[in-house]
Order: structure tokens, then sequence, then C-alpha cells
């Protein structure tokens, strides 16, 4: 299981038998290492989990939690896990149903928050709570107007960065311009100039009565600080808190975190500081790092057991944080490899980015015609804007692709049309003459997406017709991996599944090479990873220049590097 490709919402036991829930607490531990099982027993006080790239820290945790359920320590309505996306939450909440640890609440800091903020709004502020944007860049370019200044569109996407990133460090705009020269960030403007843009995007905030993403965070705060009454009903829900990436979290969501534990100690935190890599964000390995001295009785488990990678994709892991310098490099993680040996890295130069891409779209077609399925291949790069030559190098060697952090699967018009027709044809099946042939739950998916579009072959060549088809061929792959874990399923019980998904934002798998950046690949995985355009100026980019911003790219060097299981390919024009 995967979670670059397969759903680990359709878990499956040997031969393809539909896989059956641990039957009591023991059960759970069952398959664990020595490592991931003093985790999933340490249930008192606060633990500190240090889990090296592919060593199984989401096994471990949901492990955990099902572990402290079944055993009837955890009551699953007062355990709080929060992770840092969508998808992430949702896989933890479909391996937890799995374990059979029904209740148990898994979301994202902001989800959480959210709920909270809603349902206290009215006892807290009293009226109707404001409405939550989805976009800031628009409400900045209507702050700057106000202000008289033109922004272009990098100004309005940096200038939106610099605000996130004040909120997150409860950056006042006022105090904009000292904290950014403290923080060492260089500012796309004037740094007072950006703080009468921020001060300009809050004004208007409240004249329109919206809020950002940020204040979901900064007003959940503000209440369990003033209202010690609303502070104590949270702390009554909520008795037991686990917070994957650690690493990742942001001044803002740390302080949350402290109002939602109050003066108690059940806590479990999971990271590695050499995955920082969101520094931009506001996101500090501090407080995975400072840990140990808040809490000094904390259990500290290691896990350094990769079982993604080969032995020798792990040494050149492990060769890469060996020349770290500063404190996230201090607490590094030696891993150690569980797998068969396979190839060396392979490394190639190359004489600019355009032979670079044709390079890598040409093994890549020699790796596909030798049978390695598309979806299991990635060209992972630094910069967004490093994609659109390997997108015509790819589409020039007939190579399907897709890209990821582009448009979320569910939001593609295709996918929304699919959906529609399929929940119309769970709800009126008994009519449809498209139906009256297909007899199981995938010969129903693909008549029913014939009519949208859908065809056994895909479409000659590549561009929005191919990439219609892979999206609808999707759904279909996803129809045959529910039939196989569910037998019995229905077309009813397919669009429920994707209804899940869609608000998890977990895609199904589309039969393509995965195009993305560094900063987008990271929790995923594949066989073949291609680490493109390793060049002075390009990793390391041209603007890290502190020490602090060089070791930063070498740990996302490093997250790129342990993304691949068999296969490495390294290259650089």
């Amino acid at each position: 299981m995967t979670a670059a490709t397969h759903s680990t919402l359709f878990p499956q036991g040997s031969g393809g038998t539909p896989y059956a829930p641990p039957t009591g607490a023991d059960a759970v531990l069952e398959g664990l290492d020595p490592e991931q099982r003093a985790v999933a027993t340490a249930l008192h006080g606060p633990v500190c989990v240090l889990a090296g790239a592919g060593t199984g820290k989401t096994r471990a945790i949901t492990h955990r939690i099902a572990y402290g359920v079944l055993a009837g320590i955890l009551q699953p309505s007062s355990v709080l896990a929060v992770t840092f996306t969508n998808r992430a939450a949702g896989e933890m909440r479909g391996r937890l149903r799995q374990l059979g640890a029904h209740g148990v609440q898994a979301r994202t800091f902001h989800s959480a928050a959210l709920r909270q903020l809603q349902y206290f709004w009215p006892k807290a502020i009293g009226g109707g709570m404001p409405r939550l944007i989805d976009r800031k860049i628009q409400l900045v370019a209507d702050a700057a107007a106000t202000l008289g200044t033109r922004l272009d569109r990098g100004e309005l996407r940096d200038v939106t960065a610099e605000i996130e990133w004040s909120k997150v460090t409860q950056t006042v705009p006022a105090d904009y311009a000292y904290a950014a020269a403290k923080a060492g960030r260089e500012a796309p403007r004037d740094p007072t100039e950006i703080a009468h843009l921020y001060a300009a995007y809050e004004d208007l905030k409240r004249d329109r009565s919206v809020i950002d993403f940020e204040d979901v965070l900064l007003l959940t705060v503000a209440i369990l600080q003033d209202r010690h009454d609303i502070a104590e009903q949270v702390r009554a829900q909520y008795q037991h808190f686990v917070v994957d990436e650690y690493q990742d979290v942001s001044p803002l969501q740390q302080r949350l975190l402290e109002l939602w534990l109050g003066d108690r100690d059940s806590l479990c935190v999971v990271g590695d500081a050499s995955q920082t890599i969101y520094s931009f964000t506001g996101a500090t390995p501090d407080h995975l790092l400072d840990f140990r001295a808040r809490h000094p009785g904390a259990t500290v488990v290691k896990l350094v057991r990769d079982y993604r990678s080969t032995p020798q994709v792990v040494r050149l892991a492990n060769g890469l944080l060996a020349q770290a310098r500063g404190r996230a490099a201090d607490h590094r993680l030696e891993l150690v490899s569980q797998r068969a040996p396979g190839p060396e890295p392979a490394y190639t130069e190359y004489t600019d980015e355009p032979a670079e891409a044709e390079g890598a779209a040409r093994r890549i077609r020699e790796l596909i015609d030798a049978g390695v399925p598309a979806a299991e291949i990635a060209v992972l790069f630094r910069t967004n804007a490093q994609s659109e030559t390997y997108e015509q190098a790819l589409a020039d060697t007939g190579v399907p692709y897709q890209l990821r952090g582009a448009e979320r699967f569910f939001d593609r018009p295709e996918v929304r049309k699919a959906s529609i027709a399929l929940r119309g044809a769970a709800r009126f099946g008994g009519n449809d003459s498209l139906l009256d042939e297909a007899v199981d739950l995938p010969s129903q998916v693909r008549a029913v997406l014939s009519g949208e579009g859908w065809t056994a072959q895909p479409p000659a060549g590549s561009g929005a017709v191919r990439e219609r088809w892979e999206s609808l061929a999707a759904l279909v792959n996803l129809a045959h991996d529910l039939a196989a874990a569910r037998p019995a399923a229905t077309l009813g019980d397919f669009v429920a599944e994707l209804d899940e998904r869609a608000n998890a934002q977990h895609a199904p798998t589309v039969q393509g090479v995965t195009l993305a950046s560094l900063h987008a690949a990271k929790g995923l995985e594949w066989d073949v990873v291609f680490v493109v355009g390793i060049a002075e100026g390009m990793l390391p980019i041209t603007y890290a220049r502190t020490d602090e911003q060089i070791e930063e790219e070498r740990r996302l060097l490093y997250v790129g590097v342990t993304r691949a299981r068999e296969r490495l390919q390294v290259s650089w024009a």
C-alpha cells in the first residue's frame, strides 16, 4: 500500500479477500516492529515520535490510537488527531476505520478550529459568523487599489504570502517591518509598504464581513484565551491529542494546541526535523526539537527502519544529511533500509534544460515499455515554472502525465459531470436501459461513464481530450478497487465513497506519470523518481543565501530523494 497510488480505504487481506478489522487490542499490535509497537503502547503522558522518511509513522500512530480505543484506555470521541492536509486527515480516518477505531476525530488544524469557531460563535461573539473566503488574492488586489498601489500577478502572490506569514507568526501590521527583518525575510516590496497593504487588507475584510483561513485559527485562539468556560468545554470534549508532521507547526498552531491541552499532558507528537521544508510559511521545527525540554518526562521513540526505499536510495539520503549543519541536523535520523538491494542512483548531466527534459522523457518511455506502470513514476522539480518543459517532452514521447498541485481532481469539470451522472444512476438506475446489461459495480460505472466520454481504449495523443479520459479512467479503476474489497458494494456505495474522497481530497489513481514540485511531493512515494534541475541557482534556489536557507534546500532535496522506492535518477543541465 502506498500513499502515492493505492487507496488505504479498500484494504485487502491475503489472496485479495476483504480485510477484516482486528478482533481485539492485542491483534492491533501484530505486524508492528519493536519501535512501532513501543509507540502504539505508549498511551500515557507526553510522547514524542521521531520518525524518518518511510518508517511507517502513520501506521504507528493509527495503531496507537486503535490500540488505546480497543483496550478501553481511550474513549474514541475524546481523541483528536490533527495533521496538515485534508488528504492526510482522510487517509488517517480510513486507516482508523479499518482498525475498528470508529468515532475518532482526524482533522486538519483549520478544520478542527473551524468546527469549534462555528459552534461557539453565537455564544462568544453573537450574531452570524462572517463568510470564510477561499482565496485572498482578489482581496489583496482590492486593498492595494484603495492605497493607489498597482501589483502585478507575481507581486500579488508574494504580498499575499507575506500577509499569511505575518498572521501565522501572530505579527500585526504595525510590527511587520521589524518582524520580517528579524526573521531574515526578503520582502517583495518596501516593508513599510507591505505593512500598509496588510493593514488595508484587514480593514477591507472587516468592511466586507469576511474572514480568511488564518483568521479561523486566530479567532479560535482568541475565544479560548478570553472565555475560560468555552475553553473548559473544549477540554472536556477532547482528552487526548495526536499531532502528525509536528515539525511543520507554526507559532499560531502551537498556541491553539496549548489552549486545547490546558494543563494536561496527554499529547503524542510525530515528526522529523530533517523534513522541515515550509519555514517560509511560518513552520518551525523548534516545537519538535524543544519537546523534551518542555516535557522532561516525555517518552521518546525513534523510528529509523525504512520500509520504503532500497539500501542504495537510503545511503544517498543519509549521505545528504551527513553534510547538514544547524539545529535540525543535530537531531537527524540515520535510516536503515529494510528492503532488498536495488540499482544504484543514476546521475546524468545535460547541455541544457530542454535536453534534460527530453532525456528524462526517453528514459520514462523505456521504463513504461519495460512494464513499469506510468502511475509509479514521478518527475520532481524545485519550481512550478519547470513543469512546462517536462509536460512538452512527455507529450512528444506519447507518455500520459498528471500535474500534482494543479487543479484538484474533484474540481475538474469532467469529474463533476461524471459524479452527477453516477448519482442520478444510483438513484434512478432501475429505469436506466444503460444499466440493463451491467451485472456488477465496475460494469455499471463503465456503462454510466461511457455516456460521459469514457472508452475502453485511450484516445491517441495528449492534451485536453487525453486528460479528460484519464480522469474518467481513474473513476473506473476506483470502482474495480471497491468491488474487490467489498463485493456487495452498490452504485450508491460508490457515490458515497466519491463524496468521502472529495471531502478529504483523496484523489484516485490517474494512470500517468506525476509531475510535481518537491514541496508538493511531500508525503507521497513512487517506484521510480526523477529529481531534475539539480543545478546551482535552481537547487539550491538563487534566493537561498543564509546558512538556514541553504539547509532548507538540502532538506528539500532529501525529501525528493526519499520519495523513491526502487530507482532514483538525478539530473542537471
